[in-house]
């Protein structure tokens, strides 16, 4: 549909109706020193300057590196049907469509996501709405609360911590309490703090949130933390790795009662912060709690199968003061992609990422321990691990140099660990080669080298 800007005389009949006489009238109640000013823009430029001047932009990034970066963001193989399918006009737009009676293929590929990630998570009810992993574990946070009639919300430290970041910018009305849990030398989470926060008599907790694998890349003892959460009358939170979810105990197994996580994994490539997708999953206990968006399948007059927006009454666009939370912008693009890959891959094509990425992992290791460079933490891990590098940040900068991207330094994340400040984390999935192996360790090796000759 072409954009139609409104006219004059449109203008002037809504400042009529309005009873005011100006826009300007319509921002006297916002303090002038913040309301939007105009845009500082360059003046306009012949379209070949602008092409140099974009393509020379463009080149500052780096794009050369051989990446060891995870994190909460992974780098994985797309099939070339995810892009295909993505950029055909039928599914152009990212917004939900509120008339099922002309949006029939929309809606069925969000209820086709919604089974999907159903199967993967192994909990029967899944939102499609969500903005990122930060977004769904805020989310899942105020689920508890909302389920429970509790205020307190038990986190580990091993979470990511945009994740807990956002949740904490979702608690900042005071009216709710987020405590990290400590987590133990080996990279997992204190369960003895887990249990004697969860006995305190005259502060019941309303959930419990531990990673899968956790921010670290360890292993969790899912299962023996959520029995705890459930003995105390808390629900527990299990912060996913969706392809990890092929290999490992799926959330609905060790006794989760909300999943959620980062769904860049399934076919979004890594970009500038976005558009990712906020995966949620819930029980059916909770169906009424799970904010956003879910698309039922029913069938019409005829008999024919038909698909709907279910629970329509919990949305801000019905309902805004009941709402669960107020979602409108909808990731059905995103949520797409996700189901392309999927079913591009399948169970065993899914299975074989994992385990492909976790071999690569464990051929990573070793090559860095040849060159004296070992693991943080003892625990077991999937596909990502820290390892201690003296004077990491200053490594990190310098291997940049010899091409390598060598994961994140850890001190960013947890500046007041004296434990974590020579500390990379570093990730190898499916793409990762042998010779991508070879070259960090061979750059971390020369890094280290330089650097005791510098200090003797």
């Amino acid at each position: 549909m072409a954009y139609q800007p409104h006219t004059d005389s449109d203008r002037a009949r809504m400042l009529a109706a309005l009873g005011i006489d100006s826009v300007e009238a319509l921002y006297e109640d916002i303090p002038a020193p913040v309301r939007a000013t105009g845009i500082d823009l360059p003046d306009g430029e012949p379209e070949l300057v602008l092409q140099r001047r974009m393509a020379s932009l463009a080149a500052r990034n780096r794009v050369d590196l051989v990446s060891f970066l995870g994190a909460g963001v992974y780098h994985h193989h797309l099939p070339a049907a995810v892009d295909t399918i993505l950029s055909r006009g039928e599914f152009a737009s990212a917004y939900t469509p509120y008339q099922p009676e002309i949006s029939q293929g929309t809606l069925q590929t969000i209820y086709e996501y919604q089974s999907m990630l159903s199967e993967l998570t192994g909990l029967p009810v899944v939102s499609a709405s969500h903005y990122d992993g930060a977004a769904a574990t805020a989310e899942a946070c105020l689920m508890t609360i909302r389920a429970t009639g509790r205020d307190r919300v038990l986190a580990s430290r091993a979470i990511h911590r945009h994740y807990l970041d956002t949740a904490r910018t979702y608690f900042s009305d005071g009216r709710h309490i987020l405590e990290e849990l400590p987590t133990l030398a080996d990279g997992t989470t204190d369960l003895d703090a887990l249990e004697a926060a969860l006995a305190e008599p005259d502060r019941p907790v309303a959930g419990v949130l531990l990673g899968q694998p956790n921010a670290f890349g360890v292993l969790e003892p899912m299962a023996r933390a959520a029995g705890l959460a459930h003995a105390a009358g808390a629900l527990f939170v299990s912060v996913v790795e969706p392809v990890s979810l092929a290999v490992l105990a799926s959330p609905g197994e060790i006794g989760a009662d909300i999943a959620v996580g980062e769904g860049q994994p399934l076919g979004i490539a890594p970009q500038y912060g976005g558009p990712y997708l906020g995966i949620l999953a819930a029980t059916e206990a909770l169906t009424r709690q799970v904010p956003g968006r879910l698309v039922g399948r029913t069938l019409d007059v005829d008999g024919r199968r038909a698909y709907v927006m279910t629970l329509r009454a919990r949305e801000q666009d019905i309902r805004r003061d009941r709402a669960a939370s107020n979602i409108c912008t909808n990731q059905a693009l995103c949520a797409l992609a996700a189901t392309v890959y999927l079913a591009t891959l399948g169970p065993h094509g899914l299975r074989d990422v994992a385990a492909s990425g976790a071999a690569a992992a464990r051929r990573l290791e070793a090559a860095l321990a040849a060159v004296g460079v070992v693991r943080v933490h003892t625990a077991a891990y999937l596909n990502e691990f820290a390892i201690r590098v003296p004077d990491a940040a200053a490594v990190h900068d310098a291997l940049l140099d010899a091409g390598v991207l060598a994961g994140l330094p850890l001190a960013r994340w947890y500046p007041d660990d004296p434990g974590l400040a020579n500390a990379l984390l570093v990730c190898a999935t499916e793409v990762t080669t042998d010779a991508d192996i070879a070259h960090l360790a061979w750059a971390l090796a020369a890094a280290l080298a330089e650097r005791v000759a510098v200090m003797a």
